[in-house]
């Protein structure tokens, strides 16, 4: 995936775009669209601007990060623009709107990413999405799948819809459908198994990682804790041992 924050340095159609979206007028018209008031513009467009991915790539189904990691605002659209001017259904690559991915019951609805189409929703706790894998024809493997993506804030949010701060969440996707006792595997099958294994190694190890560093912040916390403990039983001894003179 090839992402780039700092729109304004890919030209002038990009700057404007950018003067656009902080504007009043905008904000205001995106909030009466979608009943959220008081919209606020991300000048470091933190995980937005443009996404371009490429063949045999995919998204899990995630709910995003609820929180500005900067400014701590709540996080409340995602409106994501799309940029191909030729795409294809069968291509894969459309997006996956889902209602709850860890369900049995987990329906899916896609929006083919198509040039100009733009895609509006909520970031709530539910708000599940992804997209399916790139897989272009054989004669178009160049071809890439590519989006500008804006998200868009609030200082305040509903009490209902208040959680606990967390980064974006991910669900692996589940054994394809046609994986039944008794079914034989196909070359295909035994790659898409060798993708989905590798993809939960690497969010284990990103799981870990982020143990392991929550970890060592936590003993630095206690560690600082225990200084500032030390260093005001010092200073009452000193105190005591002036005021008694001894």
């Amino acid at each position: 995936k090839s992402t780039v924050e700092r729109i304004r340095e890919l030209g002038n159609a990009y700057s404007e775009l950018d003067d656009l979206i902080q504007t009043r007028a905008f904000l205001d018209l995106v909030g009466r669209l979608t009943g959220i008031d008081d919209l606020l513009y991300d000048p470091w467009y933190f995980g937005g601007g443009t996404h371009e991915n490429r063949a045999g790539q995919d998204l899990d189904p995630h709910v995003d990060f609820n929180r500005h990691p900067i400014e701590n605002w709540h996080r409340r659209l995602n409106l994501i623009v799309y940029l191909n001017p030729e795409w294809e259904d069968t291509w894969g690559g459309s997006l996956e709107l889902h209602t709850d991915p860890r369900s049995p019951a987990n329906r899916i609805e896609l929006v083919t990413p198509l040039f100009n189409r733009c895609v509006i929703f909520e970031t709530t706790e539910t708000s599940w999405h992804g997209f399916s894998r790139i897989a272009p024809p054989a004669d178009r493997q160049a071809a890439s799948r590519r989006s500008i993506a804006l998200y868009f804030y609030t200082r305040e949010r509903p009490a209902e819809e208040l959680a606990d701060t967390h980064s974006t969440i991910y669900v692996d996707r589940p054994l394809p459908e046609h994986f039944k006792p008794g079914s034989v595997l196909t070359e295909a099958d035994i790659e898409e198994l060798r993708i989905l294994l590798a993809r939960r190694d690497q969010h284990n190890q990103r799981l870990y990682r982020d143990i392991t560093r929550l970890t060592a912040e936590l003993e630095q916390a206690r560690g600082a804790l225990n200084a500032g403990r030390l260093g005001r039983l010092r200073y009452f001894a000193q105190r005591l041992r002036q005021r008694f003179g001894r």
